[in-house]
Formats: structure tokens, C-alpha cells, sequence
């Protein structure tokens, strides 16, 4: 006999609560059943998004599952004084109200104290909810500290008349100020007013001993740390999860408080309807879903099959195959249930293809159905590349389809959009995704609240590796120096055991990359809704998996960045050719095998081309040398850990170049019959359909049967693999297959199996790979400029993209405001106009100003043109300054320093100007007289920017160098330092010998080695190209005080070649800076004046600027060339100056760049 509980926990939060939670549902749950209680509630914050795993963790453990929620509630009896509530959900009716509380909170309620609900709607949606009052935070409590007994009273009256028997007065012993106080009060007053009371103790965290970890994250979610006097904390260290028996010793003298716990426990039974789907209704006229989807089904083969095949009696011949095979997927699709997600998934691709919206040719396992591809879902004949409809849909394992869609990246939310249209808004939403506090990220936050210097929290978190799923325990175990600071190090112990404890605690929400969820009715009938503080970016509160769980089906809407670069390209394309009369292109007509795209490819010449443009990838490139769609098929499959680890990569090419013998599978163990499964591979198990394919062919497996074998492959679970090898074997046998053959090609399978890749995700984006690989061999500047326009945010993607122009001599083009669009595009010369949208810190409706002004006024035609025309309420002097500087104004003045210089005197005018308009004291006889005097104006100084502070403009404008490179003006010397040598010619050099480079840093990257020493990872950019160089930790420590950024070094070291991925680095031995180098070569200062500039004025010039560096010991001589005769010009006394580059850019802005030269020993 069961023994009558006496106390229930009713106030618990989990970790879904950001602002105090700390606790995982799981250790909740488990915790509930070590501690014996059959029942239990979590409370969360206004929201129930750990609802579906606290519900099936609690069944599974035999503990009744609570549904409640705290609220914050807008109180118009306490003038909307914000207080705050739990409530419980009786039964479905009260969950069902419960879900439009939580949801009219986010929409409807979101202010400066967060989601609140409004009392009014507690009227409304009271049946089947039970309110514990808040404590002293609630409405009643607070009032009752203030002695306020008039709005006691209010309040009082409010919930008795609306929940007359469902409203409780909360009680709670933490230790917290007031709380006493409040406690005494709150008997008193349930005597008087006959009202019950109920003991909560407010949980937050698990064990006592969680209590400072719990501060932390408190003071984590606030952005403070611990010691901040902004940061309130209104937790004690008794809010863990206590025992029955602490609660009752805390309450001895309040049974009623801890009976009452039961009893509300009694009375909440909420029961989840889990595991059936609610698709939406689809509209099929007088058909049902059924046969309206073999209609649609067959008549969009017929369109196919007659692309495909233009011959008729070639179509006729070819139909039956796939006549047969579309009957089948039919039969088990309507079979299962699932026409109108087809249908449903049919309706949005071909809206999103009539308006002109790219989507991806298909993803994942969806692009292996014949059905899909006849309704214009995917683009992949799955017929023609032996792709398994069983791999998506498997008629013996009950599953919803998944349909992951790839749209142009710019117009996915049209498609979002559209379904909401089509659905009703409120049945159609986005879905919610967590963020948790990871190993790297948890030290770095522990460490930031608990105020460690940024160094030793730095030092501990590189030390953790950077793996995907890395977690502490995990790098204890890999990390050597990360144990020995832990055990030697107090502080480091402190930070890393509290870093444990946050590990894997959420840390935030967003919204999931594509999923979408489309209801037959309200979300809201299904799930509560999750929006930010302007009712927008609305989400369910159940992520991707517990949505499924409640019956809701999922649909991803992707954005694929590609397909918008394809999109751009081929507009741009067709632009031309339209008006060149040219035939214009389309995408899904192009060969495959274009000769110019191979060779393309063999080359690896595939930055930008989809998924074939890392390092790795290019070197697989190179050791492959693909010549056919297949081989880009098998690159995709080929290109990840397990084969990259496992030997199936060499294998792969070496059978391709025939440099070692194909069998089928293996050399000891083949059958005839796996040949036409695995030719394409050459004998190499490379698929997971070719597994399945294999166990059909051998061993008499249905695909449905096999794929469900291919899965327990892939788990290795060792009970189910007992039972597939014998039945496998069995198989084998009644198949006339040899049982020792079969049961060890079984041990191949089992092997290959972990490392097989879905082909049908691998024909889908190969097409993509293929589509970006043959615009780019065919229209190589359209494609780059679109790829740059996708990438116009990421400075060092464009960084990439301008060396690719540079090395596929593709010319680029500064951004020119008379000619440039916000993006980059090909002129009528097949050059690339740089984007203006590219520009540092110009917003997007501010280069559409201007834009739109000059598509309805026509070109600028100088600067102070440009600054009347613009609207000066949007366009300030900042923006104003970022245009002259990245040279988008040269073509109305080729001196940016005067333009810089008049931006006042240009702004003062225009508003003046626009003054006059205003006051209609403006005629055109002024205008005519004043703009020439305008133009001249800007004419009026001599100034120049040097040529080294235009570029560096250019570079804080763009990222980048455009119209030259720092390198240029020094040439002559390089060329002494380095012997000649640059990073044009460095891949022809013996790699053992010490060479010199010569160039300026762009980036460099600090790394902390296990040993717990620095090193470096420079970047040197010499104007021929880039390389990495490598500072040793004792090379490192010896320059690292003036290796700085945009700076020109000389390094001298040694080459490494990166036998990964063919590329070539350098270990650093000695460094010099530019002035160290001239101190240590140039012997003479050589000033070269032609006849023209020999006057006193420019003398003086040059005997002034020479004064300010005549400390130094290197001879400075002033040569005149007089009729090409050289003459060495008399000082009065030797001058000696301290070589420094200002003094010789100074120099060479005044004479002339070519005019000063460097004489060295």
C-alpha cells in the first residue's frame, strides 16, 4: 500500500526560466523520484517550454507531471502596478487557457517588465487554472507588507468571486527579508477570510550547494557581475529542492499548508495527446487529397518525361520504368496517410517558382522520390541517379515526411509569408531554438561575472579545445595543461567547477534556421507562442522536436546564399545578352559536362563554387581530378571525417586512376551481382543506398527493410545487430547466396555503414556545386561580382573574392556614386563596379537616397552638385566623409583632400539653399551665377592627401586597398631586401633555404599552445599575395612589441609547405621593421629635382622638412638634372638625417614619388 505523500513541490523552476533557472528537467524529475514524490510542478517563467520533456521524463519515472507557469501581471486594481502570479493548470481545459495566457503575454502584454498578463484576462480564461498568490511579490502580499488593507481587500474580492475554490494563499520559508513578516500577516488573514494556504519553496536550484552557481547565472542573464550594486538578488541559499521531510519541519505548525500541496496535486490532471499529426487542410475541389495527388503526381510526369526525353518513341520506352515506380510511391504514400503534406509542399515550390523566387533543386533524402520531382518539389531524377524512395519515406517504420527546402536567401520570407496568406496568420510560425552556455563560452562568462582579469580567463578558455560539442569533461580528458592548472591553480579550480555546473544550462533563445509549422487551426491550440518586446519574430515555445511530439508538422524553409548568388548571376547575364541579342541562359538546361567547367575544376579553381572551396577540399580536387557529374556526386560524399580518416579516400582515387584494382566490394569477398550497385564508386561502399541496395540484392531485404538495417548500422546498437545478422544470413541462404560470402561482405557493410553518406543529399547539392562551377568558368565576373553582392557584410569574403578577380584577371573597379550600384555588378566592358553597400558604416536606405536621386536628376557633376541634390536629413557629414574616403566622389574631384576640406562649406551652402526654396526666394538666375563660383571654390587649396593616407582611407572604408597597395611606393627596396623574391615566385623556390620576405601585416592571430606558451599566425600581404607566417613562442615573445597591423616588416625565415592542403607557409626567424632595415642598408639619400622645380621656394621647402630629422647619420644630397645632365648640388654644410618613412613619404609628396631615392651598401 502506497503511503499518502506529504508535501508536493508546486513552485519549481527549470532552466527554460533564463532569468533564475538553473536546474535541467531531467535532474528535476529525478530528483522528484529519489526523493520520493509521486507528483511535482514546474513553474517557468511565462513559458512552458520544457513541457513536452518534463511530461514524457515524468511518465517514464512514474511522477505525475504539474503543468504551471509563472506570470507577472498588470494590476489595474493596484493602479497596473506589476506583481506576480502562479498559476496551475487543473485540466485540459485549464492547459488550453493556460497556453493563451502565456501567448497573450508575448503578443499582447510585452512591456518595460517583460511579458505580462492583464488581470482582465484572468476573468476571462479562469476555468480550469488554480492561482497560488505570489507570496510577498504577489498582489496580495505586497499590499499586506504595506498594511494596505483597503487593496487587500480589492484584491481579495476579485479572486474569490472568480476563483472561488481555485486560489490560494502562497507561503514560504527561504530565509529572505520580510518573509516572516509577510507569513504571520498571511495566516492571519486566511482566518479571517477563510482562505487556504499553500507551501511553496520558490526552487531554483537543486542542491543547496548550487546556491552561488545560481548567483552567477542571475547575474550571467543580467549582464552584471556578482559584486555590481545593480544586480538585485532576491534568492537565499534554502531555494534548493528540500525533502518532504524539511518541508515539514519548516511548516510543523502549518499541516494545512503542506496538506494542501497534495490535495492541489490531486486535482491537476492534464493529459497530453502525443504522436498523432494535424496536418492542415488542403483545398483539392471535388477530389479528396488521394486521388487529387495522383492526378497532380501523373500529369507532372508526363511534363518531365517529355523534357527528358524529346524522341517519342524514346519517352514510351523510358515511361515504363518510371510508370511503375511512381505507382508504387503513390500507393505508399496515400497508404500512410501523408498526400496533403505532398500537396501542402507542392503548393508553396511552385508559387515560389511563379514569382520568380530561386529553390534548391532538393535536400536530404526528399530529392530520392519520383513523386516529389514529378510535382516540382525537387529537380534530381532520382530514376536516372539510382537514388531510394525508401530512404525518405519507409513504409515499414511510420515516420513523417521531411522535405528540407533550400529558397534564395532574399526571398524566403516571401514564401513565409505566402503560407501565412494561404493558412491564416495564426496558424502559421516559425520555430523556437535554445542556446546553452557551451564549455568554451561558460568559462568566459563564470569568469566575466566573477570579475577575473580578462588574461587568466582568456588562458583557460583557449585551453579548452574548439571541437563542435566539446564539453569540459571531454577536454579534461584531452587536455594535459587544462588538468595540471586545476590542480595546482585555486582560482582556476573555483572557475572551472562552477563553469561545470552552468555547462549546458540555456543561455538564450532564437529562432530555428527554417523550421516552420503550419496548424490546421490556431498554433495556440497547440503550442503558446514566443515573440520579442514588439510582438514580432514570433516563434512557438516548443522546439523543432517536442512540436512533432504534440502532432504539428514541420516544414524547413532554408535560406541558401547560393542560390541567391545564382539568381543575381544569371539577371545579370541575361541583361546583357538580351540587349546583345544574345540567347539567354537558363540554369536548369546547362550540360553536365561542360569541357570548360572540368578543367575549371581539375585546376581547383573553385573559391566561390558551392561546397568545393575550402583548402581540403581543393587538395581532394587536385588528388581526384573529377571529369564527370558522378565524380562531383562522390566528392561531397568523399569530403568528411570518416572517409578522410579511414582509407576509403585513397582507395577512391586510386581505383579511379586505375592505380589500384576495382572489385566489388572486396578483393577476397565479391559478387557479380554488386557490380551495377557500386560502379559508379569504383567497388568503394560509399553510400548509405548502396548498403541498402546490397542487403536487397544478397539477402532478399525489402528497401524498407533495409533502410531500417542501414540505421542500425549506423547506431551500432549491438542487440539489433544479433538480430539483423541472422536475419541476414537467413536471407543470404534462400537467395542461393554463399553464407560465408554474404556474412562477410555483412562485416563491410557494418564497416562502411558509420562512413556511408545519403546519395540523394549528395545528387542535390552536386547540382548546385555543378550550377555555381559552370557560371563561374562561363561568366566568371557576373558570378564573382553576385557572390561579393551575397557577401557584401563580410569584409574578408570580398578580401577573397577581389584576390580571385586579380588572379582570373577580372578588373575591379572603385565604387564610382555616378555609376554604382548598392551592389556589385558587371559594366558593359565585363568589368566589376564595386558595390557602394559594400562601404563601411553606410546604411542601406542611405545609399538608396542617393540613388534615387540621381535615377530621377541624373548624374552628380561635381562635389557641391552632389551635396545641394542629396537629402541632407539622411545624408550627414559622416556619410558624406566614408564616400570621399573610399573614392566613390573621384569622379567628381580627383582630390579627396579638398573634398574633405569643403564638406562644411558644401553642407552650408545646400542649407542655405533649401532655406531659400523654402521661402521661395530661390531663382534660377542665381543658381546660374552661383555654381560656377561653387565649383571653383573647391579649387581654391592646394592639398593633397598622401598617396599612403588615401589608401589607408580606402582600407577603413572597405576593408581593403583598391586603387593601389601600401607595397607600391616601396618597390626599389624590396626588391634589395628580399633578393628579388616575392609572393609571385616563392612556390618555384628550394624550400630548405632561408629566404627574405618583405610586405605588411594584415592580420595577425595569437594561440595559446598546450604548453602554455604564444605563438602567432601572421598574415603578409606584398602586393603579388598572401601568406601565413608563423612566430614560435621564443620568436614571438623576442618581436611581439612591435609586430603590429598595417605595418611593412622585413622576415626572414623559412618555408613550410601544409602537405594537407598544398599550401605554403613561413616560420618566422628574424623580423625588422622598414625604419630598422633603412638604418642598416641605405648608405645615401638621393633627391632628384628636375630643371622646372630648381627654385628657393621648393629648397626651402625641402631644407625645412629635412631639419626635423637631421639628428641621424645617413647623407641626404639634392641632385638637378639640367638637360639630362646630373648635377650634385652644393650644400653649405653635410646634411645627416634619421632615416624615417614620414621623412621620405614627406619628401616624395613634395618632389615627386620617383624623384627620391635609396642608395644602399
Amino acid at each position: 500500500m502506497t503511503t499518502e505523500p506529504k508535501f508536493i513541490h508546486l513552485n519549481v523552476h527549470s532552466d527554460y526560466s533564463m532569468i533564475d533557472g538553473l536546474i535541467k528537467i531531467k535532474s528535476i524529475v529525478k530528483k522528484a523520484f529519489l526523493l520520493g514524490m509521486p507528483s511535482i510542478a514546474i513553474t517557468d517563467f511565462t513559458n512552458v517550454c520544457g513541457l513536452i520533456q518534463f511530461y514524457c521524463n515524468s511518465h517514464n519515472m512514474g511522477i505525475k507531471p504539474i503543468v504551471g507557469t509563472d506570470f507577472k501581471v498588470n494590476n489595474n486594481i493596484l493602479s497596473n502596478h506589476c506583481t506576480k502570479i502562479t498559476i496551475l493548470a487543473s485540466n485540459n481545459i485549464g492547459y488550453q487557457n493556460l497556453i493563451l495566457l502565456i501567448s497573450r503575454a508575448y503578443k499582447r502584454g510585452y512591456g518595460l517588465n517583460g511579458p505580462t498578463i492583464e488581470l482582465d484576462w484572468l476573468c476571462e480564461l479562469k476555468e480550469g487554472l488554480i492561482i497560488l498568490s505570489g507570496g510577498r511579490y504577489g498582489d496580495v502580499g505586497r499590499n499586506l507588507l504595506l498594511d494596505n488593507k483597503l487593496l487587500v481587500s480589492k484584491c481579495l474580492q476579485f479572486y474569490k468571486k472568480y476563483f472561488t475554490d481555485n486560489y490560494y494563499l502562497e507561503l514560504t520559508r527561504t530565509g529572505r527579508p520580510h518573509e516572516e513578516i509577510y507569513l504571520n500577516k498571511a495566516i492571519e488573514l486566511s482566518i479571517t477570510e477563510n482562505l487556504p494556504v499553500v507551501a511553496t519553496n520558490e526552487v531554483r536550484f537543486l542542491n543547496q550547494e548550487d546556491f552561488n552557481a545560481h548567483e552567477i547565472r542571475v547575474a550571467i542573464n543580467s549582464g552584471y557581475t556578482i559584486s555590481n550594486p545593480k544586480l538585485h538578488s532576491n534568492y537565499s541559499n534554502q531555494q534548493y529542492m528540500r525533502s518532504e521531510d524539511e518541508m515539514c519541519d519548516l511548516f510543523s505548525e502549518i499541516p494545512e499548508a503542506l496538506k494542501n500541496t497534495v490535495e492541489i496535486a490531486k486535482r491537476c490532471n492534464v493529459t497530453l495527446k502525443l504522436g498523432k499529426y494535424y496536418l492542415p487542410k488542403f483545398k483539392t475541389g471535388n477530389m479528396n487529397p488521394e486521388n487529387f495527388l495522383v492526378f497532380q503526381s501523373k500529369l507532372g510526369l508526363n511534363k518531365r518525361l517529355k523534357f527528358i526525353f524529346k524522341d517519342r518513341i524514346e519517352c514510351s520506352k523510358k515511361r515504363i520504368k518510371y510508370d511503375h515506380r511512381l505507382q508504387l510511391e503513390l500507393n505508399i504514400i496515400n497508404k500512410m496517410g501523408f498526400p496533403s503534406y505532398f500537396l501542402i509542399v507542392m503548393e508553396f515550390i511552385k508559387w515560389a517558382k511563379n514569382n520568380n523566387i530561386p529553390v534548391g533543386p532538393g535536400r536530404g533524402s526528399g530529392a530520392g522520390s519520383l513523386v516529389a520531382y514529378a510535382l516540382e518539389i525537387t529537380d534530381i531524377d532520382p530514376i536516372r541517379f539510382n537514388l531510394l524512395f525508401e530512404r525518405f519515406l519507409n513504409p515499414e517504420r511510420v515516420s513523417m515526411p521531411d522535405f528540407d527546402i533550400d529558397f534564395c536567401m532574399e526571398k524566403r520570407d516571401k514564401v513565409i509569408e505566402h503560407v501565412a496568406e494561404i493558412y491564416g496568420q495564426e496558424a502559421v510560425s516559425q520555430i523556437i531554438t535554445f542556446g546553452t552556455m557551451t564549455a568554451k563560452a561558460v568559462i568566459r562568462d563564470v569568469g566575466r561575472v566573477l570579475e577575473y582579469p580578462y588574461g587568466f580567463i582568456d588562458k583557460i578558455a583557449k585551453l579548452v579545445p574548439s571541437d563542435i560539442g566539446i564539453t569540459l569533461e571531454k577536454a579534461f580528458i584531452t587536455e594535459k595543461s587544462l588538468i595540471n592548472l586545476y590542480k595546482t591553480d585555486e582560482e582556476v579550480k573555483m572557475l572551472i567547477d562552477t563553469a561545470r555546473k552552468l555547462e549546458g544550462v540555456i543561455r538564450n533563445v532564437s529562432k530555428h534556421a527554417g523550421g516552420i509549422v503550419i496548424s490546421p487551426t490556431k498554433i495556440t491550440d497547440f503550442a503558446p507562442i514566443y515573440c520579442d518586446e514588439n510582438g514580432c519574430n514570433t516563434v512557438t515555445q516548443f522546439d523543432k522536436n517536442d512540436i512533432e511530439y504534440i502532432g504539428l508538422v514541420k516544414f524547413d524553409f532554408l535560406g541558401l546564399k547560393t542560390l541567391t548568388i545564382i539568381n543575381s548571376t544569371i539577371n545579370m547575364v541575361n541583361i546583357r545578352n538580351k540587349q546583345q541579342e544574345k540567347p539567354l541562359i537558363n540554369i536548369e538546361t546547362i550540360s553536365l559536362k561542360d569541357e570548360k567547367s572540368f578543367k575549371m575544376l581539375k585546376k581547383a579553381e573553385t573559391t566561390a563554387v558551392f561546397q568545393l572551396e575550402s583548402r581540403g577540399m581543393k587538395d581532394l580536387i587536385k588528388r581526384l581530378q573529377p571529369d564527370c557529374f558522378e565524380d562531383i556526386i562522390a566528392l561531397l560524399a568523399l569530403f568528411r571525417p570518416g572517409p578522410l580518416q579511414s582509407r576509403m579516400v585513397d582507395n577512391f582515387i586510386n581505383r579511379k586512376h586505375g592505380k589500384e584494382t576495382i572489385y566489388y566490394p572486396d578483393i577476397k569477398w565479391q559478387h557479380e551481382n554488386l557490380k551495377p550497385i557500386l560502379e559508379s564508386t569504383y567497388g568503394i561502399i560509399l553510400y548509405q543506398e548502396q548498403v541498402m541496395q546490397i542487403a536487397q540484392v544478397l539477402s532478399g531485404y525489402t528497401l524498407g527493410k533495409a533502410d531500417i538495417l542501414r540505421r542500425a548500422m549506423g547506431k551500432k546498437d549491438p542487440e539489433e545487430m544479433a538480430k539483423q545478422r541472422s536475419v541476414f544470413k537467413e536471407g543470404a541462404e534462400l537467395m542461393g547466396v554463399n553464407t560465408k560470402l554474404a556474412m562477410k561482405i555483412f562485416d563491410l557493410l557494418e564497416k562502411f555503414a558509420g562512413y556511408g553518406f545519403n546519395k540523394s543529399h549528395s545528387v542535390a547539392y552536386a547540382l548546385v556545386s555543378y550550377q555555381t562551377l559552370w557560371l563561374k568558368s562561363n561568366y566568371p565576373a557576373a558570378f564573382i561580382a553576385a557572390a561579393m553582392t551575397a557577401d557584401i557584410d563580410n569584409i574578408e569574403k570580398i578580401i577573397s573574392l577581389v584576390e580571385e578577380c586579380y588572379r582570373m584577371k577580372i578588373k575591379i573597379l572603385p565604387p564610382n556614386i555616378n555609376h554604382s550600384l548598392y551592389e556589385f555588378h558587371v559594366n558593359q566592358e565585363g568589368e566589376i563596379l564595386y558595390g557602394i553597400g559594400a562601404i563601411k558604416g553606410i546604411g542601406k536606405l542611405h545609399i538608396e537616397s542617393i540613388l534615387d536621386t540621381r535615377c530621377k536628376e541624373g548624374s552628380f557633376s561635381n562635389f557641391f552638385d552632389f551635396c545641394q541634390r542629396i537629402d541632407l536629413r539622411k545624408i550627414n557629414r559622416r556619410i558624406i566623409e566614408k564616400l570621399i574616403m573610399s573614392g566613390a566622389l573621384d569622379c567628381l574631384c580627383s582630390n579627396r583632400a579638398l573634398m574633405m576640406n569643403s564638406i562644411d562649406e558644401a553642407i552650408k551652402i545646400s542649407n542655405h539653399n533649401i532655406k531659400k526654396k523654402i521661402t521661395g526666394q530661390f531663382d534660377m538666375f542665381e543658381v546660374l551665377i552661383k555654381k560656377p563660383k561653387q565649383i571653383n571654390m573647391i579649387n581654391k587649396n592646394h592639398i593633397f592627401w598622401s598617396p599612403q593616407k588615401q589608401l589607408d582611407a580606402e582600407k577603413e572604408t572597405l576593408g581593403l586597398y583598391l586603387t593601389g597597395h601600401p607595397m607600391n611606393a616601396y618597390l626599389k627596396e624590396v626588391a634589395y631586401y628580399s633578393n628579388g623574391i616575392n609572393l609571385s615566385t616563392i612556390h618555384s623556390l628550394d624550400h630548405r633555404k632561408t629566404i627574405v620576405i618583405v610586405g605588411i601585416i594584415i592580420n595577425i592571430k595569437t594561440m595559446l599552445t598546450k604548453t602554455g606558451h604564444y605563438i602567432a599566425i601572421c598574415t603578409l600581404d606584398d602586393s603579388y599575395g598572401r601568406i601565413e607566417i608563423i612566430f614560435y613562442s621564443e620568436i614571438f615573445s623576442k618581436y611581439k612589441s612591435f609586430l603590429k597591423k598595417d605595418n611593412i616588416f622585413i622576415i626572414k625565415g623559412k618555408i613550410k609547405i601544409d602537405n594537407f592542403n598544398d599550401s605554403i607557409k613561413m616560420v618566422a626567424y628574424e623580423v625588422m621593421n622598414i625604419d630598422q632595415a633603412r638604418k642598416k642598408h641605405v648608405t645615401e639619400v638621393s633627391i632628384l629635382l628636375k630643371d622646372e622645380q630648381f627654385n628657393n621656394k621648393l629648397l626651402n621647402l625641402i631644407y625645412e622638412l629635412i631639419e626635423s630629422y637631421c639628428s641621424g647619420k645617413i647623407p641626404i644630397n639634392i641632385y638637378v638634372n639640367k638637360n639630362n645632365i646630373l648635377s650634385k648640388l652644393k650644400n653649405k654644410k653635410k646634411l645627416f638625417v634619421s632615416l624615417n618613412d614620414n621623412l621620405i613619404t614627406d619628401l616624395r609628396l613634395l618632389i615627386g614619388n620617383n624623384q627620391v631615392e635609396l642608395k644602399f651598401r
